[in-house]
């Protein structure tokens, strides 16, 4: 095997890591501040892959659809959380799980009816089509900007909850809601804004990632148990976690899946399962866990 096929498994690797980043560290933000379990938000991905669709067909431009599809899907994250997030916040993590794993085939069938059950595509904009020639690999453009948008995410999420007011707010709400809210901070409406903002980076994933894999009414469940199991490796409301355990996970699926297929899928819930037993809250948990 030469240097190139290794730059390939790199970089196929790393493309896959930001997808699982921008969906975990919306699931894990969530979780953080919300202390709610919220197994729909695959269910949000899937949507977000196919309103990108219609939104692209509707403005004939992949850009149309990278502005809107993040937006309807956080309408929808809007109208769950006003009808039924808000309201099971105190309801305990048993009735959470069961009622937003309801809302994965809620939204499953929503999207059969709208999408029905065949694959669909999303193309890449005219100037991400091509190859770009890296380390001497002729490597898809449209998947290095996958790379460099899940970079700058992570960079905009850092830097904001690090270095703004705002950031302090959060993690402030994070480590002791009761003395935020005494501290004049509103904390309720901080809640549905970070509520919001995942559900907007579940729905760019989703339209980032239709000209990749196309859309599906299954990839919302297939993403879910990689998505949990970053989340928990990584340490539950983290965002070095969510970093950390999307590029652990994005490698071992990656690369495992070339040199031994069979046991890539294993070797994540093996890792998942030493992490449990042997530092259960996480690689990096978040302050205040």
């Amino acid at each position: 095997m030469d240097a190139g096929f290794w730059v390939l498994q790199f970089l196929n690797a790393l493309q896959y890591s930001m997808l699982l980043f921008l969906l975990s560290i919306g699931l894990t933000v969530i979780f953080g501040l919300l202390h709610f379990v919220n197994l729909a938000h695959g269910a949000l991905y899937m949507m977000g892959a196919y309103l990108g669709i219609s939104a692209a067909a509707l403005t004939g431009s992949f850009w149309g659809a990278f502005i809107l599809a993040p937006l309807g899907v956080t309408v929808i994250g809007a109208i769950l959380y006003f009808t039924l997030i808000d309201r099971l916040r105190g309801a305990g993590p048993m009735n959470q799980v069961l009622v937003t794993f309801g809302l994965i085939f809620v939204f499953l069938d929503l999207a059969r009816i709208g999408w029905g059950d065949v694959a669909l595509g999303l193309s890449a904009p005219e100037g991400l089509s091509g190859t770009s020639n890296l380390l001497g690999v002729a490597y898809p453009t449209y998947r290095l900007f996958i790379i460099a948008l899940g970079a700058i995410v992570m960079a905009a999420l850092w830097l904001m909850l690090s270095r703004t007011q705002i950031g302090a707010m959060i993690r402030a709400s994070v480590e002791n809601g009761d003395m935020a809210a005494a501290m004049g901070i509103n904390v309720g409406r901080l809640f549905f804004a970070v509520f919001c903002v995942g559900c907007a980076l579940a729905g760019l994933a989703g339209v980032v990632a239709a000209p990749v894999f196309s859309a599906t009414t299954g990839m919302g469940i297939s993403i879910l148990i990689p998505t949990l199991i970053v989340v928990v490796i990584g340490g539950l409301g983290s965002l070095q976690g969510a970093i950390v355990g999307s590029l652990i996970i994005g490698f071992i699926e990656t690369v495992g899946a070339a040199f031994l297929p069979s046991f890539a899928a294993v070797a994540s819930y093996l890792l998942l399962a030493a992490v449990l037993v042997l530092r259960p809250q996480g690689l990096i948990p978040a302050r205040g866990s």
